[in-house]
């Protein structure tokens, strides 16, 4: 970096914020500190417009400079994962079983580093909305703004977004033409027998057995399946039956995406 760029000058003070935002993490629909914190950051800057609340927890921030008519939208997430985190930093979590183990809180540091350079310099003709989104980690936060009338209210002509990647160098940027991020569909599955003893399986009617024949199968959608240049990932992620160690029990319960 350039001596005096102020990135550099401005990145300690962004980096504290994404510590504290680590050290406090929040579940979809329930980034009330997060959100708060974010508002108040902005209103700090000068903004022109905090608009909070939107899809729940969502905030956005509007900043206007010069006389153009043009609007961008940058945007970052809010919320943390259902993970308990383990890592020992002096910034760990301070929220049993919550961490943001995603990057949400480097994302959301980011983008109020953005809102402070912009508002500190407004060199741009246009209007900018910042939006900070709430539950992006499968809860379905951008359809909530959205059914909010984010884009009615606040008309943006295109939206931007980063996301980390901790296997691309520092100091590099990544791009490509095309889908950048999938898209993500989430599926429940249950299989129910009839519970039997464990030394009497014979009596009953197995659904672990179906369950784990099941894994098995959808393994061979994505290699059988699909064309070899599609995009596509299948993952059983939770599986769940039975609480005695000699029933079989009546029914297993799955999940995947």
């Amino acid at each position: 970096m350039r001596h005096n760029d102020p990135v550099a000058a401005l990145t300690p003070e962004v980096i504290a914020w994404r510590h504290h935002i680590h050290a406090n993490p929040e579940l979809g629909f329930n980034e009330h500190a997060t959100a708060r914190f974010v508002a108040d950051k902005l209103r700090d800057f000068g903004f022109d417009e905090v608009h909070e609340g939107i899809g729940g927890t969502g905030v956005v921030g509007v900043l206007r400079g010069g006389t153009g008519t043009r609007t961008i939208g940058l945007r970052a997430e809010l919320d943390a994962l259902p993970v308990v985190e383990k890592t020992g930093l002096p910034y760990a979590s301070r929220n049993a079983g919550v961490m943001h183990a995603c990057g949400h809180d480097g994302h959301t540091a980011m983008l109020l580093g953005a809102a402070k350079l912009l508002s500190e310099s407004r060199t741009f003709d246009g209007t900018v909305h910042f939006v900070f989104q709430p539950a992006e980690e499968n809860e379905g936060g951008s359809l909530r703004m959205i059914d909010d009338g984010v884009f009615k209210n606040l008309p943006t002509e295109a939206m931007y977004a980063v996301h980390n990647w901790p296997g691309v160098a520092l100091g590099t940027i990544a791009a490509r033409v095309g889908p950048q991020m999938a898209a993500v569909d989430n599926f429940e599955l249950s299989f129910e027998g009839l519970g039997a003893h464990a030394a009497m399986p014979h009596l009953g009617d197995d659904p672990i057995l179906a369950a784990s024949a099941f894994v098995q199968a959808a393994q061979r959608i994505v290699s059988r399946s699909v064309d070899p240049q599609t995009a596509l990932v299948v993952s059983l992620t939770q599986i769940h039956g039975g609480n005695v160690g000699n029933i079989v029990p009546g029914k297993v319960w799955l999940q995947g995406t």
